[in-house]
């Protein structure tokens, strides 16, 4: 064995034993182990612990330009020793460290530094440099801050007291996103991870092939079912898009639809996976944590926006279908009767992961592990077409699920930073202060505003980045305004994640234009017309209560019911077919009707009946073209043969 591949070797099972150490001490963590055996153990402690092997994997796998590298370098070698070294004696001598504080200790600031320079880097080479350089741009005024004119004037720190706040404070780097990330998100994702090497991910796959394959459009509505469900338990969209996309963007160009549609669609179904409940993403967890409500609050206030999102998205895949004469998918594709015959079994621990979320109320980290052990015992019993939990299957999913938990340690310790800096420098509420008086009492241009603002900071950046850095800088200015917590914080979320499909950097489309071979900015502007709605939703689930399920059951149904029709009719404009082609006045008349129709609360006192009228003009503008055109059909009629 030559000496590269030998160092590749120890370096391999290094971070595998590192990774799978990760996962098994957050299972621990979660049952109370320390507790149990008598050892007070700080959680910042345990925060410590993860992030030093978060950074020396870091540093152990990836190279400078983020890519995974063959060897490791001195340089990256000595940064992933120190790292570890200094990480794991903060993790040791905490508690002492904590009561030092004041007295601003030489061990804080060398921790301090180590983490705030290792944590930047780990970042540029993960997450990329625009996360990097909103980071460095907070970091930056802090040393500043008591110069900067005008209302975000600030309180200044030194570079020996920034370092050891950003860098070691539990308000800071060890707050409450590196908490859910490292307490609850990490079981989530070995969640995931244990149901796809028992063979979850096929069934998912299988069942929404059997679902919709046969009928029109098939290829695509598979694309937005198996997205739908593959996203909500995998919380990524990228992910989403390789893992799903490999499958069903062959079958949506075979099926007819072209390369730059296909590739919208699986971009567009797999981010919405993220907006989905019951399980969502990992931003879903941190809104929990921040607005301290509980995560089946926020599961069920999410519930009629994503159904929205997807019956849009459906709606158009159907229509392009019927405009472009798609026919059905694949007649040669396994019954809904077999593909659950032959996987029920993972029912068990859906169930069990629902029933402890939703019906027993356990924490999310008590459901996921509950449901991680269901799926266990129902893996290694039973299989699914071949893939069956083996013992190298559950050792290797320990080790995936610690590599690939790394960067998104990074990113939400990042944003500690960030938090740390809002607080102790008052900029959080200057920067509201600010935007509420530059937009005035008009809550829909600062709504129109965040929004632009939230798709910006967006973009290149993973979700949860995301969503803690505009639930620090936005949404408190929109709750200012009078917006309420859970809407105003869905509001951004939904604008984080459309950062996804929004060019120049829509990271989702853009992955699935590798797949399809057709140009990224193209694909990119093709998935913003499939995922219109996600665009218009937020703005009516603030203008609008019910939909987030607040207020009497009859105001939430004709909240709904309002909202599809509308969704329906504005996509029928936007494609040009409703059973037929439509000509421009008829697609105008259906996207002003049914842009009435949808139930914002922006309109004067007095002014809701026109929603229900407009609704009711759409749908009787659909069903006159339903009509109009089988009688059309009826009247023409096959001359007869003469019988003289």
């Amino acid at each position: 064995m030559s000496d590269a591949a030998t160092e590749r070797s120890w370096s391999e099972g290094l971070i595998a034993v590192l990774a799978a150490v990760m996962c098994v001490a957050c299972i621990l963590w979660n049952i109370e182990t320390p507790t149990r055996l008598g050892v007070a153990i700080l959680t910042e402690q345990y925060l410590a612990f993860q992030l030093g092997l978060a950074l020396t994997i870091a540093f152990l796998r990836f190279g400078p330009s983020g890519d995974r590298k063959a060897r490791v370098g001195l340089v990256d070698g000595l940064a992933a020793v120190v790292c570890f070294l200094v990480l794991m004696y903060a993790a040791w001598d905490f508690s002492y460290l904590l009561r030092e504080q004041a007295y601003r200790p030489p061990e804080i600031t060398v921790i301090g530094l180590v983490v705030t320079l290792a944590v930047m880097e780990g970042i540029r080479r993960r997450a990329g440099w625009t996360l990097f350089v909103i980071v460095a741009i907070f970091l930056v005024y802090a040393l500043f801050a008591d110069k900067v004119p005008g209302q975000l004037i600030g309180k200044a720190l030194t570079p020996v007291r920034l370092v050891q706040y950003v860098g070691f404070d539990p308000s800071a780097v060890f707050s409450t996103p590196l908490v859910v990330g490292t307490v609850i998100v990490l079981l989530f994702v070995f969640f995931g991870q244990l149901l796809f090497a028992a063979g979850g991910g096929a069934f998912f796959t299988d069942l929404a092939i059997a679902a919709t394959g046969r009928s029109r459009g098939g290829s695509a509505k598979i694309s937005v079912v198996g997205s739908a469900l593959f996203g909500t338990i995998s919380g990524s969209a990228v992910s989403n898009v390789v893992t799903t996309g490999v499958v069903t963007i062959p079958l949506m160009q075979r099926g007819g639809y072209s390369r730059k549609d296909s590739g919208a669609i699986e971009a567009v179904a797999s981010t919405g996976g993220q907006l989905t409940p019951p399980i969502m993403g990992a931003a879903a967890f941190l809104m929990a944590e921040f607005l301290d409500i509980s995560y089946l609050t926020v599961a069920a206030a999410a519930l009629i926006p994503a159904l929205l999102y997807y019956v849009s998205v459906f709606i158009q895949v159907d229509l392009i279908a019927g405009r472009d004469r798609i026919s059905h998918g694949d007649d040669e594709v396994l019954s809904a009767a077999e593909v659950l015959r032959a996987g029920w079994h993972f029912a068990l621990p859906l169930g069990v992961l629902l029933a402890a979320l939703f019906w027993w109320r356990y924490d999310p980290e008590d459901s996921a592990l509950m449901a991680s052990i269901a799926i266990v015992l129902v893996g290694f019993l039973r299989g699914y077409r071949g893939q069956r939990l083996t013992l190298a299957k559950l050792r290797d999913v320990f080790i995936d699920t610690g590599t690939s938990m790394v960067d998104l340690i990074l990113v939400v310790a990042a944003a500690g930073f960030v938090i740390g800096i809002l607080n102790i420098t008052g900029l959080g509420f200057a920067l509201t202060l600010v935007l509420v008086n530059a937009i005035g009492e008009n809550l829909f241009l600062l709504l129109l505003v965040s929004a632009l603002i939230c798709t910006l900071l967006g973009m290149g950046m993973p979700t949860s980045g995301v969503y803690v850095l505009l639930a620090a800088l936005v949404a408190p200015s929109l709750v200012q305004a009078g917006v309420p917590a859970i809407a105003a914080h869905l509001f951004i979320l939904y604008f984080g994640m459309m950062s996804m499909i929004t060019p120049p950097v829509a990271l989702a489309a853009f992955a699935a234009a590798t797949i399809t071979k057709a140009d990224p900015l193209g694909t990119g502007f093709a998935a913003m017309r499939v995922g219109w709605a996600a665009y218009i939703i937020p703005f009516i689930f603030v203008g609008s209560p019910a939909l987030l399920l607040e207020g009497s059951w009859s105001a939430i149904a004709l909240a709904t019911v309002l909202s599809i029709i509308g969704v329906a009719a504005i996509c029928a404009g936007m494609v040009g077919f409703f059973h037929c082609r439509l000509g421009t006045p008829t697609r105008l008349l259906f996207a002003a009707l049914g842009l009435g129709a949808l139930p914002a609360g922006y309109l004067p006192a007095g002014w809701d009946k026109i929603h229900i009228a407009c609704a009711v003009a759409a749908a009787g503008v659909a069903a006159s073209l339903i009509y109009f055109r089988r009688s059309a059909a009826q009247d023409v009629q096959v001359p007869r043969e003469s019988t003289d």
